[in-house]
């Protein structure tokens, strides 16, 4: 009877594993504590480490955005021939506008756009002596938002050559440097975060390989009575854990104290080119890539300086 209630009290393997890893946590987290100071500064410099890359991610995809509202200015101006009558030109609009990709093609005969040249150049006592209209007509196409850009591109592209097209401006030039600008910014927040990511693994293999020396002597203490090299880790690892989450932490309320500082200059100038407004909210997924990197980071720095130093520690 006595030999059944001890075998009933044993504890299965799963719940040996989880008793174990349950004080691991409740003794780290007493540990870090404890020292309050000392893990602030630690998780505060891991916080920075993580804010400036997903900072900048945050402001690259709110230009991101921003340069999406501004398809609409990917268009092409079409002047046609000086043979071409209205009735002509409205057909050939109306039948530009029935193409896939097309948003809109607009028809503005030459009496129209001298009348809007006259309005908006200040010049309009000038033209008045002239004996006739110099102005075009012109058919201005604005592709599809929805649409690719290569393939807007290349249907405004194969529209300029149309036979009733004298000549064509496409005015997509500046729109293609932001473009590109924001490739290179993509790229450059690519091996920011890299390098940073270097620096978060240098701040907790240095923190843990102290916290290892400090408790050099209880290590040996552990290894005298039998203690395994993975039950001598396992703090380790759950301190290296915390100092990533807690960074990950600070480094969520850094990057949203910057939005909440920067919103209304933001929005004041998204408004300037009528492109949204500003800044968003800190995206979940962003979030969530953030307290994940800095577990890992935390966890990988941990581990690695745990396996590198722990084999040096023996009784004597």
């Amino acid at each position: 009877m006595s030999n059944a209630r001890r075998v009933g009290n044993t504890p299965s393997g799963f719940s040996r594993w989880l008793l174990e890893h349950t004080r691991a946590i409740a003794a780290t987290l007493d540990q870090l504590k404890r020292r309050p100071f000392g893990t602030l500064l630690t998780a505060f410099v891991i916080g920075v480490t993580l804010a400036l890359p997903a900072g900048l991610y945050s402001v690259l995809g709110s230009l991101d955005a921003a340069s999406s509202g501004l398809k609409g200015s990917l268009r092409a101006s079409l002047f046609l021939r000086d043979n071409l009558d209205d009735n002509a030109g409205r057909a050939l609009a109306a039948t530009l506008a029935k193409r896939p990709g097309v948003a809109e093609a607009r028809y503005i005969s030459r009496d129209q756009a001298l009348a809007e040249f006259k309005a908006h150049s200040g010049f309009g006592e000038a033209l008045d002596i002239l004996d006739s209209n110099p102005l075009p007509a012109v058919i201005v196409v604005t592709p599809d938002s929805k649409a690719p850009k290569a393939q807007a591109s290349a249907m405004l592209d194969e529209m300029t050559k149309l036979p009733e097209v004298e000549s064509a401006r496409l005015d997509r030039e500046w729109l293609e440097r932001l473009y590109a600008i924001l490739a290179i910014v993509e790229r450059l927040v690519l091996l920011i975060a890299g390098a940073l990511a270097i620096a978060v693994l240098a701040v907790v293999a240095n923190t843990i390989r102290l916290d290892i020396s400090a408790r050099r002597e209880e290590i040996v203490v552990l290894k005298v009575i039998g203690a395994s090299n993975g039950f001598i880790r396992r703090p380790f690892l759950y301190t290296g854990l915390w100092y990533g989450l807690t960074g990950a932490l600070l480094a969520c309320l850094m990057v949203i104290g910057a939005q909440v500082a920067l919103s209304e200059p933001a929005a004041n100038l998204a408004g300037l080119y009528g492109v949204g407004a500003g800044f968003g909210a800190l995206a979940a997924d962003t979030v969530f890539a953030m307290f994940a990197t800095g577990a890992a980071l935390g966890w990988l720095a941990a581990f690695w300086t745990v396996g590198r130093h722990l084999g040096g520690i023996e009784p004597d």
